[in-house]
């Protein structure tokens, strides 16, 4: 006879990385889903209880066999989240309530879509309403799970929860030989503007490369991270994630790192990061993160935009997603795409507040996307 059991588990140490990664590459999940990539989250004290993230990761078992998984953190905060609530939490407080600790169950400071409740068809509604159900009995005001995709999405609302919609910039490959090919697809001004920004870069004495895989060495590791904490010490914050994450992952998953350096004089002086994945059978780029030591104009588009669409181009990536937010992305080629969220909220009236909030949302961001204009020649809108 079937037994379905839930186990919630501290840290995903506490399961086998085998198991969790079969449920992976059966929801065609990411390597961002990977036991090795949340894992190196934990080890290096990115995400924990001291950070504002408490790991309650969720395992449901039918009889022996693990047939989901579901990434989950308990959150002190809203920080590293990329889909904003802050003003939900705003309105707990000024009516007395605690919005605070909430469920999350996300990549944490990764505004990247795909698989949430790691799972093959036959159990996604279950897993659905488990974490549903986790959400209610364990007292929090909220659960939020975030850039869901469109099965997750609509097993999570038929569990109870609110859709969210959001836009982004992901760049497509539409098999141009080369980065002048893609150029001359786009309308005459923005054509002109990236050529602009990439000689004003070229004039300053400032070279790019890319290395990818074993190509990146511990030196390079620690010059990035010097980039990348400047980006956030220049605004007077602490960096989310710790020199040990980055070279967790560089030594585990190094086959999926990408790093683009910029050098002028001999020496180097930014860095962007990006993650390459394979899903249904498509090469991916994900942008995540950039830094410079010293101010040169359009560097940041050379380095996180222009520079990466080559090397995706030379190496036949499909998808570039270029992070959360940034209408910018628009005159360099991305185009718009709706990404998804779901919420449930314990309290009923600020429940019923936020779902009439959502429909006027979602009705905002359809007009938002309506309006853009294409960055192509002859295209509808451009």
């Amino acid at each position: 006879m079937s037994e379905l059991r839930l186990q919630a588990i501290e840290h995903i140490s506490e399961i086998e990385a085998a198991q969790w990664n079969a449920l992976v590459a059966a929801s065609g999940g990411s390597v961002l889903s990977q036991h090795a990539f949340l894992q190196a989250f934990e080890t290096s004290g990115s995400v924990a209880p001291d950070t504002g993230w408490q790991p309650r990761h969720l395992l449901l078992w039918e009889n022996d066999s693990l047939v989901a998984a579901i990434p989950l953190y308990a959150k002190g905060h809203s920080y590293g989240e990329f889909v904003f609530d802050w003003a939900w939490a705003e309105a707990y407080q000024r009516n007395g309530l605690e919005y605070y600790p909430k469920w999350l169950t996300a990549i944490p400071f990764t505004p990247v879509p795909g698989a949430r409740l790691l799972t093959t068809e036959p159990y996604r509604a279950l897993a659905a309403a488990a974490l549903l159900q986790w959400a209610k009995k364990s007292g929090l005001s909220s659960l939020h799970v975030l850039y869901t995709t469109p099965e997750d999405t609509e097993a999570l609302a038929q569990a109870g929860c609110l859709r969210r919609t959001h836009t982004q910039f992901h760049w497509f490959n539409r098999d141009w030989p080369d980065f002048e090919s893609f150029l001359s697809s786009l309308t005459q001004p923005k054509r002109k503007k990236i050529r602009a920004e990439r000689r004003k870069v070229r004039e300053a004495g400032v070279t790019t490369q890319v290395l990818s895989g074993t190509q990146i060495t511990a030196e390079d590791w620690a010059f990035f991270y010097r980039c990348y904490a400047n980006t956030y010490h220049v605004r007077g914050n602490t960096p989310y994630l710790t020199p040990e994450f980055f070279l967790t992952v560089g030594e585990l998953l190094s086959e999926h790192c990408v790093m683009a350096i910029a050098t002028r004089r001999d020496q180097p002086i930014a860095a962007s990061l990006l993650w390459l994945d394979t899903v249904d059978g498509q090469r991916k780029l994900y942008g995540r993160y950039w830094g410079a030591l010293e101010h040169v104009d359009c560097l940041h588009f050379e380095l996180a935009y222009y520079t990466p669409l080559e090397w995706a181009l030379a190496n036949n990536i499909a998808v570039v997603e270029g992070g959360a937010q940034g209408e910018h992305k628009l005159a360099r080629g991305f185009e718009p795409v709706q990404t998804q969220s779901t919420h449930w909220l314990a309290h009923p009236g600020f429940a019923d507040a936020v779902e009439k909030f959502l429909e006027r949302e979602r009705a905002g961001v359809d007009n938002y996307l309506g309006s853009l204009s294409s960055p192509f020649r002859g295209e509808i809108g451009d």
